[in-house]
Formats: C-alpha cells, structure tokens, sequence
C-alpha cells in the first residue's frame, strides 16, 4: 500500500517514520525540502513536489499547520490525486476550513476522510495516536490500515467530514485546560512558599489524578520544554475551539481565560517551545 505524507513536522516526521517501520511503501514531501531529506535514509521516497509525492498513491495524508497550507496543498497535487485514491485530512483547521477543504476536494474530485490525530511527538513516533475518522464508511475502510498502524485505537466521529474535526476541537480544549491547570496549581504552590511537587504528590492515585498531569509537571518544573506539541500551535486550537463554540452558543469565558495565558508565555518567548511552557505565563 503506497501512502503519501504531505507535511513533515513534528508529526509528519513521526507518522512517516512509524508508516515505514510497519512496512508501507512510503512518499514524502515537505515545502522546506530540508526536513524530507532525513527521511530517504530510512526508506522513504522523497518527492520534489507535492503532485509527485500523490502519483500512485493509495492515501495521501495531509498534515500541515492551517487551513491555508491544506488548500495550498490540494490545489498542487488534487490534479494528480488517482481515481482510486483517498485524501486522509489530519491536519487541525477547524470547522470553517474543513468547509472549504471538503469543497475543494469535491471541486477536485478528490474523495476526502478526515483523520484528526490525539497525541504528540512520541505517540506518532511509536504509532500509539488515537485517530479520530469521520467521513464515507467505505472510504474509511480504506484508509482504515493506515489508521492502525498511526493510532492503538480509531473512533470513528461520524458519516459526515467535520464530526472529527469537531471532535477534536473538544479534545485540544480539554489538553489546553488540563495543562494549564497544571501550570497554574505548581505556580502557585510553589509562590506560597512550598516545594511544588507537592501537589503532584497529592494528586498521585486520587480522582482527580492525571498521568498528563504528571508529564507535563515534571517537565514545567525542570524548565525543559523541546517541543512536543508546541504552544504556539495549540494556541492556534484554541482559537478554533473558540470560532466553533461561539459559532453554537457556547460560553467561551473559560477559553478565553486560557488562550490569554498560553498568549502571556508565547509573549514571553515560548511559542515554539512545548506546550509546558504555559508554565511561563503563570510567573513573573
């Protein structure tokens, strides 16, 4: 099965490493030609152009960073998608750019999934996402391999292109909140007086307990922050969460109280930094 990686950050890098460890025969593309060049080492095709990347493939998946750079790459390479081919969406663009993609990929007659990916560096390293599918069951089956070998678990949102989207747009809400409670709960132990691993101790085997918690604690705390999921981007999420829940009569205070401390570390130097670094915005 030949499948086409379009975009090869973060989690391109690792999907495409993962793809070929399992055995798929493997293109590649990247606009900044640098970041494919590691990847022809460990078995993949490296393609000059994004319409290269697409000929012959089974899926192509596309994973860049917005709305914009998903358009982009459909208008280059939709012309030479094959007929038999799906377009397996897994780049976060919220509910009005999976708009204007699905019309695109219709105007293209490109057939069109999504597959919104649950997880970071090292989930699509070792092909442990969580994929979140929605689209045409038949289409989803074909894809449905490429999945497996991504995620340990697909959920499949529903029969139209936007419930994984929407799904998703929940999902990043949720990690947003829980990392910067974690933040916001060691800042302030730790500036009335206490050694702030206290409070994970607290936490630890109780109900309120998190293993992301955990994580991302010890990570805020050693002042490491290499970009695992980078704070910038899931600044980005939350301001799609915020369009799509204003756009269904959701409250969008609490949204707006965290995008203005992910926005107070980015400020201060952090938006390409991992999303601990939301620590940043809780501290003088």
């Amino acid at each position: 099965m030949k499948v086409a990686v379009l975009g090869l950050g973060i989690m391109g890098n690792g999907v495409a490493r993962t793809l070929l460890r399992d055995g798929f025969d493997v293109a590649v593309w990247n606009r900044t030609a640098e970041k494919a060049a590691p990847l022809a080492d460990a078995g993949a095709t490296v393609a000059a152009t994004a319409a290269d990347a697409v000929e012959g493939a089974d899926v192509i998946l596309s994973i860049v960073f917005d709305a914009d750079s998903v358009l982009a790459v459909l208008d280059e390479a939709g012309p030479t998608v094959p007929a038999n081919a799906v377009w397996a969406q897994c780049s976060t663009i919220g509910l009005d750019g999976t708009k204007a993609v699905d019309a695109k990929a219709q105007e293209l007659g490109v057939t069109l999934v999504e597959a919104m990916m649950l997880g970071t560096k090292t989930p699509a390293e070792t092909g442990k996402l969580v994929m979140l599918a929605a689209g045409d069951a038949k289409a989803i089956e074909i894809v449905q391999p490429v999945l497996d070998s991504m995620g340990q678990k697909t959920v499949v949102a529903g029969p139209s292109i936007g419930d994984a989207s929407a799904l998703k747009l929940a999902a990043n809400a949720w990690i947003a909140t829980i990392t910067a409670g974690t933040a916001q709960s060691l800042a302030l132990a730790g500036a009335l007086g206490l050694d702030a691993n206290l409070f994970l101790d607290a936490i630890s085997g109780g109900a309120s307990d998190s293993p992301y918690a955990h994580v991302k604690g010890a990570s805020m705390l050693s002042g490491d922050w290499p970009a695992s999921f980078a704070l910038d981007g899931l600044r980005k999420d939350i301001g799609l969460a915020g369009d799509a829940a204003r756009g269904s009569g959701v409250d969008t205070t609490f949204l707006d109280a965290i995008d203005a401390v992910y926005a107070r570390a980015s400020a201060k130097g952090h938006g390409g930094d991992d999303i601990a670094s939301v620590y940043a915005g809780f501290r003088d």
